[in-house]
């Protein structure tokens, strides 16, 4: 295996720069073959990606967070190289996709010793709009928080998430969505958060769909109704503790494809990049094991 390593230096707001001097060393020790190609700006993964590939590579390590590994799953996808096997290595703010597969910085010298063995699966991936992604689309409150945080600069990692989460409760005024599958939509009702996740995990460390699977073929439309701010207090501690699915507040729609309204165009995002929508409706799909990822065994995961 000749594998390039796209590298964020960006990620996790400095934060990951750490991280990524420990990856490279593990890597080298581990790897014999590999090409280094830094990013200086979001949206240059792909033409790194091209060059390394049109060099001889055969394998592409993404180290980052949600970001770059979705830009660098969506190329991959888009350009039909679903063949090519991607690994995700943790350095960015959330890493949340790699959390479902056991991929945390914790767990380092394994991850990368499922990459030096050739230990791969396939996963599910999703598609909105004609991108692909591989955790979330989210709605709502989490565009809110989003906004938020990057008006902070002293927080890093998971605790800017949770802060600026708690902050919104109290300030993000609610929404009107209608999620099913085409025909027979339910109606609208106020939510204060729409999840379409195919990963478990968002927002730094919420298990916002404890029972997603990453190779079942369906996503799951994760959909929390509004309520007044310490009701919305309750829910937000019942997300972060994955207890949240028995409430009365929450509904949860599993499908292969979605189709979510609302009174748009509105905001959203994929994979923690934010996008506006083109119409006042979303079609959401699942492509069944559509990328073949890099994972550790499931022995030694929390």
């Amino acid at each position: 295996m000749k594998a390039v390593v796209i590298v964020n230096p960006a990620a996790g707001r400095g934060r990951g720069i750490g991280r990524i001097r420990e990856f490279r060393t593990l890597l080298d020790r581990a790897l014999p073959n590999l090409r280094y190609e830094e990013t200086t700006a979001p949206g240059q993964e792909g033409a790194r990606i091209d060059a390394a590939l049109a060099a001889g590579c055969d394998a592409v390590i993404a180290v980052g967070g949600d970001g770059t590994w979705g830009a660098a799953a969506d190329h991959l996808l888009q350009t039909g190289r679903a063949d090519i096997p991607l690994a995700l290595l943790p350095a960015g703010t959330g890493c949340d996709f790699g959390k479902s597969l056991g991929i945390t910085f914790d767990r380092r010298e394994e991850v990368i010793a499922a990459i030096a063995e050739g230990q791969t699966r396939r996963v599910d991936v999703g598609r909105v709009e004609g991108r692909y992604f591989l955790n979330v689309v989210g709605l709502g409150f989490d565009i809110a928080v989003i906004h938020d945080a990057q008006t902070l600069r002293w927080l890093k990692g998971d605790l800017l998430y949770q802060f600026c989460a708690l902050r919104q409760l109290f300030r993000y005024r609610g929404l009107p969505f209608a999620v099913g599958q085409g025909a027979g939509q339910t109606e609208r009702r106020p939510h204060l958060m729409l999840v379409v996740a195919n990963g478990q995990y968002f927002g730094g460390s919420f298990h916002i769909a404890p029972e997603g699977c990453l190779d079942d073929g369906r996503l799951d439309a994760v959909s929390i109704l509004d309520a007044g701010p310490w009701g919305r207090a309750r829910l937000f501690q019942k997300v972060g503790r994955g207890r949240h699915l028995g409430d009365s507040r929450v509904r949860v729609l599993s499908a292969s494809r979605l189709e979510v309204e609302f009174e748009g165009p509105i905001e959203y995002e994929v994979d923690g990049e934010v996008f506006r929508t083109e119409a006042d409706s979303l079609e959401i799909e699942c492509l069944p094991r559509a990328l073949r990822v890099f994972a550790p065994s499931e022995k030694g995961r929390n």
